[in-house]
């Protein structure tokens, strides 16, 4: 009796260790509630950390405080100044705090140190409009003192969804001193709201829109004009460094203005199979332009579709990550993270997500002295995955080191793939625990693209470092300018057999580095997956081969994951799926019972698709089948499967009674 005692306790432990998940962020980095007066609303516009560690906070509805002990259980909250219009950006130099409002960048000196503003300073205004998109962001200090400003494009009256400049300098970065010298920097901006100083550089985050087919972070250099049209009206001014005219580029651009029969405007919509313009191909159409195409892809719908500040990481914060990049996302109330490299004198890099889960969009980050990281965030009139119109939170590490992709490098003839701790070297030498895919957006008048020109890219080897830090993989058919998408999903590290905290990076290749290539004699080639007898039933095709198109896997066996087949007793409550709704951020274009941005997940139940039919459609959807909701729903491969299932399941439960049937038509 006391053998099987101890027989079955010890298949009870292994049980529970097989059936321990994986640690996912919240593990890692805490999001902690900041305590502010009752009755405060901090729709943060503007962030920054001041000298002796206090916080400055600015409104959009044209607040300042000043946050003493901000770190603390019980913060201080000073209001420093009121009454500004909606200001987007704070930052401290020398004494005095500077801001970006809708007309001017000002500064905002204490001179009788009492604690509030009484001097309000007009370092430098440009011209408005008077419409309601013509948002100013900044400033941010360039390296030599001075400041970076940047603006918002207008939209058109009857062309309501073409961005235009209908006064100087929208759609412009500039570069402004503080003794109210303005210098015209660069165009091509549509809605810069993220501003950001790496290396000495300015950059740049940009959002989705018309010309822009998903966000990216953008090095701004002097001169440059990063894509949308609307601020080459004003380069004809004798103070503009880009020479690219309006003229020029519609000369060679369809700008797609068409009327109907009436003479009324038509909306410019995506074109299906089309040989499209990409936005690489204007470095060949204006040759003595300087084009600057993103350094880095942030692909919409996954890594945020309304980007906003730029910070990176400061020595001794966040752990492995110090000295990156860390971009919010206002949309979908997220932080990803971005690693930069230079190849061929030119920025570009990888985007990982980082942290989910904010209370409101994510605007503004600062770090504070303690090294924990300051999140502002707003959403009145922007919508936002998270619930609330205002927040103000922070993130704080908690010593423990996550497994993570530290850093994705371009080499010769693939990638190199460092990680933050040692990873299990019989799973990162199976080439069936990787995928890399290439894709890109249209360059085009309509609003944001579909993904286009994807593409599986054959894996001919990998190598892995002795202490198992590194990996690198041998990738055929690079393509230049292309997103690189790189999914790790059957790598596991030493510690737990734990998989990625995050399995998927984004690397823009903006050019392939020259060098040394791996011998196929250092490599494996060893592919689990190459072999019928042990593929999993939804493992892609092996490398080498396009994947087929992917099928719905009803009657198949469960998928294993981490060792345990994932199945579905029964259909979760909401309370039980609404933390993933909000970390894979479905709540940004879906609810319930009501029509947002995408259909109701009730209305999606009405289809009677299968719950694994649902997971294929979050991974590769159908909006050919959603012909009346105009944005189009991207991929969302970096939804777990377990999640996704969860979700599947819980959206079918919102079916009638009838939705129980099989499915009645193809996903």
């Amino acid at each position: 009796m006391k053998k099987l005692f101890i027989s079955l306790l010890a298949t009870a432990s292994l049980t529970a260790a097989m059936a321990q998940e994986s640690p996912k962020e919240e593990d890692f980095f805490k999001i902690l509630k900041v305590t502010a007066p009752e009755g405060t609303l901090l729709e943060v516009g503007g962030l920054t950390t001041l000298p002796d560690g206090s916080v400055g906070v600015a409104t959009r509805r044209g607040d300042v405080w000043i946050i003493e002990n901000p770190t603390s259980r019980k913060p201080f909250f000073r209001k420093f100044a009121s009454g500004l219009h909606e200001i987007l950006g704070l930052t401290y130099k020398d004494g005095a705090l500077f801001c970006a409002q809708r007309g001017e960048l000002t500064k905002l000196i204490d001179s009788d140190k009492n604690g509030k503003a009484d001097i309000f300073e007009t370092v430098y205004a440009w011209p408005l409009s008077g419409h309601y998109h013509e948002y100013s962001f900044g400033p941010k200090i360039a390296p030599d003192g001075k400041f970076f400003v940047t603006g918002n494009v207008a939209f058109g009256d009857e062309e309501w969804w073409r961005g235009e400049s209908r006064v100087p300098w929208r759609g412009w970065t500039m570069k402004i001193s503080e003794d109210g010298t303005m210098q015209p920097w660069a165009t091509g901006m549509r809605s810069p709201c993220g501003l950001g100083i790496y290396e000495g550089e300015l950059f740049y985050s940009d959002n989705q829109g018309e010309w822009m087919g998903s966000g990216g972070i953008f090095h701004v250099k002097n001169g440059a004009f990063t894509g949308h049209p609307a601020g080459l009206r004003w380069t004809g001014l004798a103070n503009s460094p880009v020479k690219l005219t309006n003229e020029q580029f519609v000369a060679k651009i369809d700008e797609r203005r068409r009327r109907d029969e009436n003479g009324r405007a038509i909306k410019p919509e995506n074109v299906v199979n089309e040989t499209p313009t990409l936005f690489y191909n204007l470095k060949e159409m204006f040759p003595n332009v300087d084009v600057q195409t993103p350094a880095v892809w942030l692909p919409h719908g996954i890594l945020g579709i309304s980007n906003s500040e730029i910070l990176q990481i400061p020595d001794g914060a966040f752990g492995p990550f110090s000295g990156q990049l860390l971009v919010g996302d206002q949309g979908m109330s997220k932080i990803s993270r971005v690693f930069m490299e230079k190849v061929n004198g030119e920025y570009q890099g990888g985007a990982i997500e980082f942290r989910n889960g904010f209370r409101s969009g994510v605007l503004r980050m600062a770090f504070a002295k303690d090294g924990s990281l300051f999140v502002g965030e707003t959403n009145r009139g922007w919508g936002s995955a998270g619930e609330a119109n205002d927040g103000l939170q922070r993130v704080a590490w908690n010593g423990a080191m996550p497994f993570e992709m530290r850093t994705v490098k371009a080499m010769p003839d693939g990638f190199e793939i460092e990680f933050t701790k040692p990873v299990d070297r019989k799973s990162a030498e199976d080439l069936a625990s990787y995928r890399v895919e290439s894709f890109l957006y249209k360059y085009h008048a309509v609003y944001g693209s579909p993904t286009i020109n994807k593409e599986a890219l054959p894996l001919k080897g990998v190598k892995v470092s002795a202490d198992g830090m590194k990996a690198r993989l041998i990738v055929s058919d690079l393509k230049k300018f292309y997103i690189h998408q790189l999914t790790l999903d059957g790598v596991r590290g030493v510690e737990g057999s734990y998989s990625l905290v995050h399995p998927i990076a984004y690397y823009t290749l903006n050019n392939i580095p020259t060098g040394e290539k791996l011998a196929m004699s250092e490599v494996s080639t060893k592919n689990s997956a190459a072999t019928p007898a042990t593929a999993p039933a939804t493992t892609p095709a092996a490398a080498g081969k396009k994947a087929a198109p992917a099928k719905a896997t009803t009657g198949a066996k469960p998928k294993l994951v981490g060792g345990q087949a994932v199945t579905m007793a029964k259909a979760p409550t909401y309370d039980e799926v609404k933390g993933l709704l909000t970390r894979h951020t479905c709540s940004a274009c879906h609810q319930a019972n009501k029509r947002q941005v995408g259909p109701a997940f009730a209305d999606v139940a009405k289809r009677k698709y299968t719950n694994d039919q649902i997971v294929e459609l979050i991974y590769n959807p159908k909006p050919q089948h959603w012909p009346e909701y105009a944005t189009e729903m991207p991929p969302m491969p970096q939804v777990p499967k377990p999640d996704a299932l969860k979700i599947a399941a819980w959206i079918n439960s919102l079916a009638p009674a009838s939705g129980s049937e099989a499915a009645s038509e193809k996903p």
